[in-house]
């Protein structure tokens, strides 16, 4: 049988991986300057803990992993002859596989409560999986940079987030819109048109606004049993236009006697104000359709758009008042935001960004002729092993031609040939694999022209 991966995930080549932990290095750089720590959780949680956090659509995505053994030995037939999955997952299955990294971070602040202090600020690197629909940009298996802070009500947090969004597309040089909306906005919109108990159906609806239009979006929202005259009266609110200010100033009007909605605006007034102080270069934009269907945001929502690339967000978050309160740790206030590094790496690679050399590469190969040279070889690759540099020794014999080919195909830019001639004189054959250019070289020769300095 012809070995294959499941649909939805991928290998990676070292050129690949190199590429990949330029974007882990660079974001992780720049968590560390604002003072996140890093921690890890399993890939594996208990389901108790995934499901429901997600809504009804993110409940269906989660991969729920078989319980070991004879997993239908407490099913009856008549419970297998219903066929009802769901309540069959319920008894065959009591792990899955985390979906993002935010709900597992909630379990582990409400675990670790007693060994970490408050505010607590994390980041977290790992795979997350989902039972999507493979398509570009989408995959069942890919990485989130998460970076939260939890213990803190302040909108410095929020401006933080900002920041690090500011400095990690710069960094990368992709050009990026920061869209911003708030959760309380859309609830004072639901109150407000008088459909308070659906804003999870019209969030969710609206949030497919840009991908789907204004007229499926009150399909789907008339489907849900939203009143026609609560349908029209949300129609000015869709189209809203101009500067941030501008929309802002639309919706005080609208949303004048809903509390939730004037709170909403007054924190994303706060911070546009702040983001201005700060002099922030990415590009704000305040979009209404802003929704994220993800349940438990209930503050500032973020996401983060490549402007040069069409593919779906790349950075996305919000503000989460209540999660660590499914896991019996109430008033608990937090702030994160994710960022997608499997679209962040099709972007680089659609824009071709990435810097010419990586720090995994191979700086310098030894080629060698016999084992007297190889012998030869290896102080030299010590010591220079020692300065830190990426060396490689050919571990055999071979034709040049092959040793050659060998560097060429890895992108080594410096080849140190050895024969009978060098050893006596104490010396390699330095050569420049782009320039071809080649010279006697003895080891101060060879560490400045790799443009390093003797330690």
């Amino acid at each position: 049988m012809k070995p294959s991966i499941p649909k939805g995930t991928r290998d990676f080549t070292p050129q690949e991986m190199a590429k990949r932990n330029y974007i882990f290095n660079t974001i992780k750089d720049v968590f560390r300057l604002y003072g996140f720590s890093q921690i890890e959780t399993p890939a594996l949680e208990n389901l108790s803990s995934l499901m429901g956090k997600y809504g009804e659509e993110g409940d269906k995505l989660l991969f729920k992993i078989l319980n070991s053994g004879d997993y239908l030995s407490g099913l009856s037939d008549d419970e297998l002859l219903t066929r009802n999955s769901g309540k069959l997952t319920a008894k065959i299955s009591e792990k899955g596989l985390r979906y993002d990294l935010t709900v597992p971070f909630a379990r582990f602040v409400v675990q670790n409560r007693d060994k970490i202090s408050f505010p607590f600020k994390r980041y977290q690197i790992q795979p997350v999986w989902r039972a999507d629909r493979p398509q570009k940009g989408r995959y069942r298996e890919f990485y989130q940079c998460d970076v939260d802070v939890v213990g803190s009500d302040s909108l410095l947090n929020e401006l933080e987030l900002i920041q690090i969004v500011d400095e990690v597309y710069r960094r990368l040089k992709i050009n990026v819109c920061l869209k911003l909306n708030n959760r309380k906005i859309l609830s004072g919109i639901a109150e407000i048109i008088g459909e308070a108990d659906k804003i999870t159906d019209i969030t969710v609806a609206v949030d497919k606004l840009d991908k789907i239009g204004l007229e499926k979006v009150n399909e789907e929202i008339a489907g849900k049993g939203i009143s026609p005259e609560a349908i029209a009266k949300l129609q000015p609110i869709l189209k809203l236009s101009g500067t941030n200010a501008e929309k802002l100033s639309v919706l005080k009007n609208v949303l004048a006697l809903s509390e939730a909605g004037m709170k909403g605006i007054s924190e994303l007034e706060t911070i546009f104000n702040l983001c201005e102080t700060m002099k922030i270069q990415t590009k704000i934009e305040f979009d209404i359709t802003l929704a994220r269907g993800l349940n438990y945001y209930t503050g500032a929502i973020f996401e983060v758009k490549a402007m040069d690339v069409e593919i779906g967000s790349i950075t996305g978050g919000g503000r989460y008042d209540n999660l660590t309160g499914v896991f019996g740790m109430e008033g608990v206030s937090g702030v994160g935001i994710s960022f997608g590094a499997d679209r962040i790496y099709d972007v680089l690679n659609q824009l071709n960004l990435y810097p010419e050399t990586s720090e995994e590469q191979t700086q310098i190969l030894f080629v060698s002729f016999g084992e007297r040279e190889l012998a030869y070889c290896l102080p030299w690759a010590k010591t220079l092993r020692e300065k830190g540099v990426n060396v490689e020794v050919y571990p055999e014999p071979a034709k040049i031609k092959k040793q050659m080919s060998y560097a060429d195909n890895k992108n080594i830019p410096f080849v140190a040939i050895v024969g009978e001639s060098e050893m006596d004189a104490g010396k390699v054959m330095l050569k420049n694999m782009k320039s071809g250019e080649q010279s006697a070289a003895d080891m101060d020769e060879v560490v400045s022209r790799l443009g390093l300095y003797p330690l």
